[in-house]
C-alpha cells in the first residue's frame, strides 16, 4: 500500500516517474491526434504502456491528458467530449496503478497565447485548465503534473487555476527552457524556480525540449535548499523522419546523467519526449540505491491565501539601456521631428533608395521609413535594406516589420539581428494580406498580430523573449505602431490602439490624412494614451491618383472635396495637391510630434517642398 504522496516526498530516496506517452504511441502505430483520444478509442493500448512503465521501475505514471483541454480539444472539434476523455485518462491509469503506484494528472499548455501575443487572456487560461484539473481532482488522481510548459506566464495561470481547485493535492509545476546554453549558463533559471515556488507548489522542475545534457546544467542552476525538484529530460534532440520525431539518446546515456540529476538534488526523476520504458528501466537501475542527501523540507500543504491577479508578468527582466536609444527616440518632444517613406523597387538594385535617402539626409529629414513588403508585393527584406540605408546614406531608418510572412521564431530573429545592425526604430504592423499581392497563394503566417510584435519588442527591450526567457543583453528599441483614424468604426481603432500602448507602443505613425475635422477628433479620443503622433501625410499628384488611392488601397481614405479640388485643377493639380497638404500640415502641426510624408513615386523634393511651406 503506497504512502500519501507527501510523505513520500520527505523519505530520503529519489521517486521514479514514466516516460513518454506520445512516443509509445507512434512505437504502437496509433499516430491519431489528439493522443488523448486513445482513451475512448484504444484503452488498452494505452493500459498497455502505463503497465510497460510500471514494470520498468515507475513510482508516479501521468495519465495520458496532457492535451485534454478544453482549447485543444476544439482544433479536433472534440470539447464536448473533455469531460469523458479526462475521466477514462484517470480511470485507464489507476487500473494499472493498483495501490502501489502514485497516478499523476497531466495538464499541458492550451496550445494559445496570452494577450497581448495573442487573443487569449490570462483568466480564459485559468478558466480551460480549471475545468481540466477539477475533472482530474474529482476522478481521484493522486497530484498534478503542469508539464512542458514554455511561457511563464501561462504557468502561473495553471498553478492558480489548480490552486483554487484544491490547496492541498501535491503540485508538480515543470517550465520548459530552451535549448540554449547561453540562457542555462546566467542566473535565469533559478529565478524561475524562485518566480514559481512562490506560487505555492510543492515540486519545481523542468521537463522536455532539451536533452539529458542540458537539463542537468538547468538542474545545477535552479538547486536551492528550500525546494523540491523534478527533472524530466528529452531522449536527446529529435530529427524528422517520415514526419514522426526520431530521438537518438540512448537509454544508458540518459541514465547516466539521471544519477547525475539525483545527485545534484532531483527528487523526482523521469524522462520526457523519445523516452520509452527501456529508459525508465536503466533510470531506476542507476538510482533506486541512491540516498537523497538533501536536508529534510518542511511541506506545507496549505498556503496563505493570495491574491487575485489579471497576469502575471515575470519579474525576470533587466531594464534597457538608455544610452543606447536612437537619436530618432531622443529627439521625441524635444523637436518636430520628420520622416518620409522611401519607394522600394523589386529586385537587387536599391542605388535610388540609397540616393533618395542621401537627398533627404542632406535636406535635414530626420529618419526615412522602409517598408516591408507593402501590399504583399515580394521586396528585399526590409532591415537589410534599412542596414544599407544607415550605412551609406548616414540617415535613420523607421523600420516596419509585418507578422505576415514570418512566424514567432523567424520574427524574433529578425528583431534580433535588426539591433545587432543598428536599426533601433521598428513600426510594428500587421500586414497586408497575401491574396492582394505578387503571390496570392503564399502563406500567411501570422502567429502574432501588430499588438503581439510590439509585446515581444517590449520584451525584448527588458532582455526577454516573447514568453519571458532571457536574451541576455537587452535591446532599446523605439516600439512605433500605426493608427488609421478614417476608419469607419473609430471606436474599435481607438481599441486596438489602446491595446498597442498597453503593449508597449511608444508612438503611433497615422495613415494619410487630409483635413483637421479627422485629426481633431482622432487627438481627441486617444489623449488618455499621451502618445506622441507623427501624422502620415500624401501628398496627390492627380485627381486620377486620389480615385484610385480612395477607391482601391486599403487604409487611405481622401475627403470627397479634396477630390473635386484636384479635378478642377486639370494640370496643375500636383501644385494644388502639395498646397492642401502643406496648408493642412501647417494647420496640424500644434497637435502632433512629427509629420510622416509619401510623396509620390521618389519624388522625394516634394516632401522638402512641403516641409519648406509650413
Amino acid at each position: 500500500m503506497k504512502k500519501p504522496f507527501l510523505e513520500r516526498l520527505l523519505e530520503d530516496r529519489p521517486i521514479i516517474c514514466d516516460g513518454a506517452m506520445g512516443t509509445m504511441l507512434d512505437l504502437y502505430e496509433y499516430p491519431e491526434q489528439p493522443r488523448c483520444i486513445h482513451n475512448l478509442l484504444n484503452p488498452d493500448i494505452v493500459a498497455r504502456i502505463h503497465r510497460e512503465y510500471i514494470e520498468a521501475g515507475a513510482e508516479i505514471i501521468e495519465t495520458n491528458t496532457f492535451d485534454a483541454n478544453r482549447f485543444r480539444l476544439e482544433f479536433y472539434h472534440l470539447q464536448d467530449k473533455i469531460e469523458e476523455i479526462n475521466k477514462a485518462g484517470v480511470e485507464i491509469a489507476k487500473s494499472v496503478a493498483g495501490d502501489d503506484v502514485y497516478v499523476a494528472g497531466s495538464i499541458g499548455p492550451t496550445g494559445k497565447l496570452l494577450e497581448p501575443l495573442g487573443k487569449v487572456k490570462f483568466q480564459q487560461i485559468k478558466d480551460v485548465i480549471k475545468e481540466q484539473a477539477e475533472i482530474l481532482i474529482s476522478a481521484g488522481v493522486d497530484l498534478i503534473i503542469l508539464e512542458t510548459f514554455v511561457s511563464l506566464n501561462e504557468l502561473d495561470a495553471a498553478i492558480e487555476a489548480v490552486k483554487e481547485i484544491s490547496d492541498e493535492i501535491p503540485l508538480i509545476a515543470q517550465k520548459t527552457f530552451p535549448e540554449d546554453g547561453a540562457i542555462l549558463a546566467t542566473d535565469f533559471p533559478i529565478e524561475v524556480v524562485k518566480h514559481i515556488k512562490e506560487k505555492g507548489v510543492t515540486v519545481v522542475g523542468s521537463n522536455c525540449t532539451v536533452g539529458p545534457q542540458r537539463m542537468f546544467s538547468i538542474i545545477k542552476s535552479m538547486y536551492r535548499d528550500d525546494i523540491i525538484l523534478s527533472a524530466q529530460p528529452a531522449a536527446g534532440i529529435p530529427t524528422l523522419v517520415d514526419g514522426r520525431s526520431v530521438y537518438h539518446a540512448s537509454p544508458e546515456y540518459l541514465a547516466t546523467y539521471a544519477k547525475q540529476l539525483v545527485e545534484a538534488g532531483v527528487k523526482i526523476i523521469g524522462a520526457c519526449c523519445g523516452s520509452t520504458p527501456s529508459h525508465i528501466r536503466a533510470i531506476a537501475n542507476v538510482v533506486k540505491d541512491l540516498k537523497f542527501k538533501r536536508p529534510e523540507i518542511n511541506i506545507k500543504l496549505k498556503e496563505q491565501k493570495r491574491e487575485e491577479t489579471k497576469s502575471t508578468e515575470s519579474k525576470i527582466e533587466v531594464i534597457a539601456p538608455e544610452d543606447k536609444k536612437s537619436n530618432f527616440a531622443k529627439n521625441i518632444g524635444k523637436k518636430f521631428l520628420t520622416t518620409v517613406e522611401l519607394d522600394i523597387p523589386r529586385g537587387l538594385d536599391m542605388s535610388s533608395v540609397i540616393e533618395g535617402a542621401r537627398y533627404l539626409k542632406e535636406n535635414g529629414i530626420d529618419a526615412v521609413n522602409i517598408t516591408d513588403g507593402a501590399r504583399a508585393r515580394f521586396r528585399m527584406d526590409p532591415v537589410a535594406i534599412s542596414n544599407l540605408v544607415q550605412t551609406k546614406a548616414k540617415i535613420e531608418t523607421i523600420t516596419h516589420i509585418a507578422c505576415r510572412d514570418r512566424n514567432l521564431i523567424g520574427l524574433q530573429g529578425l528583431l534580433l539581428g535588426a539591433w545587432a545592425l543598428g536599426i533601433k526604430n521598428i513600426l510594428a504592423i500587421t500586414g497586408d494580406p497575401t491574396k492582394i499581392g505578387d503571390f496570392p497563394q503564399a502563406t500567411t503566417v501570422s502567429d502574432v498580430d501588430s499588438i503581439g510584435l510590439i509585446k515581444i519588442l517590449k520584451n525584448m527591450n527588458h532582455g526577454l523573449d516573447a514568453v519571458g526567457n532571457t536574451i541576455g543583453e537587452p535591446t532599446n528599441f523605439l516600439i512605433a505602431c500605426a493608427a488609421n483614424p478614417t476608419v469607419q468604426n473609430l471606436d474599435y481603432e481607438i481599441s486596438r490602439l489602446e491595446k498597442k500602448v498597453e503593449a508597449g507602443a511608444q508612438i503611433v505613425f497615422t495613415q494619410p490624412l487630409y483635413e483637421m475635422k479627422t485629426l481633431e477628433l482622432f487627438v481627441k479620443k486617444i489623449e488618455h494614451l499621451k502618445i506622441p503622433i507623427m501624422l502620415g501625410i500624401l501628398p496627390l499628384r492627380s485627381y486620377k491618383h486620389a480615385e484610385f488611392l480612395h477607391n482601391e488601397v486599403p487604409g487611405i481614405n481622401i475627403p470627397d472635396w479634396v477630390r473635386e479640388k484636384l479635378f478642377l485643377a486639370h494640370d496643375d493639380a500636383g501644385k494644388v495637391g502639395i498646397e492642401i497638404s502643406a496648408q493642412f500640415l501647417k494647420e496640424a502641426k500644434p497637435l502632433i510630434q512629427g509629420v510622416y510624408l509619401l510623396p509620390p513615386f521618389k519624388k522625394y523634393h516634394i516632401a522638402v517642398e512641403i516641409l519648406q511651406k509650413i
